[in-house]
């Protein structure tokens, strides 16, 4: 992770793990396991782990996870959540400079992160720690950033009304280009559904994205107040329904 973009989450852990869609082992697991030979004897890299949400798919294959995360608070939280779990270990490293051994890993794994990396030197990064033959996948799962009229009010909402101004429809093109980086053995699947979100679910999970102003900030207010008129809108029984998509993706690094 760039260190310019270590800070940007200081502060949400706790948001991030009470409100951030997880990811299902029974979604991604049978899917490695058939693309890639998963077994639970593999170690998996997880970078940019955050407070372990994806780790946690693999710790239910009951593999031995090792999650890389710059951001102090989300390992703080990691480590809360996972407390008395040796299978897991936390080490405080970016995609770009893991701390990781040479040729140590099987798997590399990257969730909602990989449009904060140096994505050219992490590359060169997870070449030097996967051992011969390695796999690198990445998975993004939350709502869609098209699709419904939900999802576009949603994204229009945080354009006008975050404190951070970066296109995310920019940052996130780099997950259109995965599969140039491991083009061998390379295997990409997206799954289409639905969520629904209560007014504190919807809070909770803007509040948890690093545009989102925090609490105390002059911009608060009004990003909450353009909040309910959101939700106001678009709620039926209580609930907003987007569109949700996973996109995930396997594939192995050229030969050298």
């Amino acid at each position: 992770m760039m260190e310019k973009n270590v800070h940007r989450f200081d502060g949400l852990a706790q948001q991030y793990a009470n409100y951030r869609e997880p990811y299902a082992p029974e979604v991604l697991l049978p899917r490695l396991r058939d693309w890639c030979g998963l077994t639970p004897e593999w170690t998996i890299a997880d970078i940019g782990a955050g407070t372990g949400m994806l780790g946690d798919v693999f710790l239910a294959n009951d593999n031995r996870v090792i999650a890389v995360e710059p951001n102090s608070g989300m390992r703080t939280m990691c480590a809360e959540l996972h407390a008395g779990d040796t299978r897991l270990e936390i080490v405080d490293g970016t995609s770009e400079t893991t701390g990781l051994a040479d040729h140590s890993v099987e798997m590399i794994v990257v969730g909602r992160a990989l449009h904060w990396f140096d994505v050219p030197r992490a590359m060169a990064e997870f070449r030097r720690i996967l051992k011969p033959d390695g796999w690198v996948a990445v998975v993004a799962f939350g709502r869609s950033h098209t699709g419904r009229e939900e999802n576009t009010a949603f994204e229009q909402l945080l354009r006008e009304r975050a404190v951070d101004k970066v296109d995310m429809r920019v940052a996130l093109a780099i997950y259109e280009s995965v599969g140039d980086h491991i083009p061998r053995d390379f295997h990409h699947e997206e799954i289409r559904d639905t969520m629904a979100f209560g007014w504190d679910e919807l809070l909770g999970m803007a509040l948890s994205l690093s545009p989102a102003p925090r609490v105390g900030d002059e911009r608060y207010p009004q990003f909450v107040e353009g909040l309910r008129e959101y939700f106001a809108r678009y709620a039926v029984d209580g609930a907003v329904t987007v569109d949700t998509r996973y996109w995930i993706n396997a594939g192995r690094f050229n030969v050298a």
